[in-house]
């Protein structure tokens, strides 16, 4: 053991640690659409084909085709048009011209982007006034397509598309559970934000003892009914504990085994995302098929750690695997939890820090008297104490995970600005029309 802690240490030395990243540049996945890309260049054919491996671009069926504008046109003069067409422009060629020859052959609902060059002197309004919905100026990476793509949805169409949180221990016992709790009341309480948590560890969950709520049905309802589960069904489900949290409860019976395949619970994410903003799973620890998924198709993900080795390696082997199957998103953010227990031999913060190479969004104390209250009474900590520093680490958490922390433009798309002043404009006509 002192063997081990001591490479951490020495490894330590040498990893200063980086800035800890923003959790709100905020991506919403994009619904099942087919894109058709017509490119210029292998880089930005590279980029696009990056960007349609992305979890956001999961349900879209991406195809990458050479030859730009003049392969888009002759394509589409006898072909129906997808849903998304993305052209580059290298510059050369007349781009109102062929974005006009473009439109006589566009289905009606097909949306555009361009890609263009420094060489084009095309002012937006034109771009606008012929259909096209962004424009991104080359050289492109794959988070500017996927930005682009999904933003045609998330911001045209009047409906939630929820940010999903997941929360997961790095060893079993670190207090994953009692953090997205907390986190999930604050996000509910402080935030106004409507949240749903889904208590995944259906044998032994506790999130219905946490809320002190004792629902009659539960997640089981839904991951065992043989239809896909709709709005009306969930919402049957849940449990309210405030005004804007409610509860899917885990059954935490021993009847029946809990063996999932990888998409069991896709449904009813995907239900949810409709119609609720902020959805915190409670993820067990456990490494299957599901609990992977589960974690790839997240929004934002914390890890809760101990402060001993078994907690680092795991939390270590977790960033490594996740930020590899999500190379466009933020890395994973983790927590120190129960820091300072007597008389147990800790890692301190910073060796753990510059090991994971990146810093924790927050080191709770070990407390065993105001945690143990709590979950003995079915209450949240901010509850027993809302003044007590815990509760507000746990409403820091809340606002870097929902994106509520410092604003970050987003770059890449030129149209973007246009698109907020006329919403400013449309938002003061109708103040002034009611």
């Amino acid at each position: 053991m002192r063997d081990s802690n001591k490479k951490i240490e020495e490894a330590s030395d040498t990893l200063p640690p980086p800035p800890p990243p923003l959790a709100n540049d905020y991506i919403a996945a994009a619904p099942r659409i087919s894109v058709q890309a017509f490119c210029e260049s292998e880089q930005t054919a590279s980029a696009v084909r990056s960007a349609g491996e992305d979890r956001r671009l999961g349900k879209a069926h991406m195809t990458v085709k050479t030859g730009g504008m003049a392969a888009a046109l002759e394509a589409y003069h006898n072909a129906p048009t997808p849903n998304v067409i993305v052209l580059e422009s290298g510059g050369e060629s007349d781009l109102l011209a062929s974005l006009d020859e473009l439109a006589t052959v566009c289905d009606p609902g097909t949306r555009v982007i361009v890609i263009g060059s420094e060489k084009d002197q095309v002012p937006y309004r034109e771009l606008v006034r012929r259909g096209v919905n962004d424009y991104v100026v080359a050289p492109v990476d794959p988070l500017d397509v996927v930005r682009s793509i999904c933003s045609l949805f998330s911001a045209s169409e009047a409906v939630t598309v929820g940010r999903v949180i997941a929360v997961v221990g790095a060893k079993g016992g670190a207090g994953a559970s009692t953090v997205a709790h907390n986190v999930a009341w604050a996000v509910a309480r402080n935030l106004k934000l409507d949240s749903v948590v889904i208590d995944l560890d259906l044998a032994f969950g506790t999130a219905g003892l946490d809320y002190n709520q004792d629902p009659v049905q539960s997640i089981a309802n839904a991951v065992f009914q043989p239809e896909r589960p709709d709005s009306a069904f969930l919402d049957r489900l849940l449990s309210k504990c405030t005004d804007h949290l409610s509860l899917l409860a885990a059954p935490a019976t021993l009847e029946q085994v809990y063996d999932f395949g990888a998409n069991a619970f896709d449904a009813i994410f995907d239900t949810l995302r409709l119609t609720t903003p902020c959805i915190i799973l409670d993820i067990p620890h456990q490494w299957s098929a599901w609990t992977r998924r589960a974690l790839e198709g997240a929004d934002d993900i914390l890890i809760v750690a101990e402060p001993d080795l078994a907690n680092l390696r795991n939390a270590k082997n977790m960033l490594s695997v996740l930020k590899a199957s999500r190379p466009n998103d933020q890395a994973p953010l983790f927590c120190l939890n129960q820091v300072g227990m007597p008389k147990r031999p800790e890692i301190d913060r910073r060796s753990f820090a510059k090991t994971l190479e990146s810093l924790p969004v927050a080191v709770i104390p070990f407390d065993s008297r105001l945690f143990g209250t709590a979950a003995n009474n079915g209450q949240m900590i901010a509850e027993l104490s809302a003044n007590h520093r815990t509760s507000q680490m746990f409403l820091d958490m809340a606002r870097k995970l929902t994106g509520h922390a410092e604003m970050k433009r987003p770059r890449g798309s030129l149209l973007a600005p246009l698109r907020q002043v006329a919403s400013k404009f449309t938002r003061k006509a109708t103040a002034k029309g009611g």
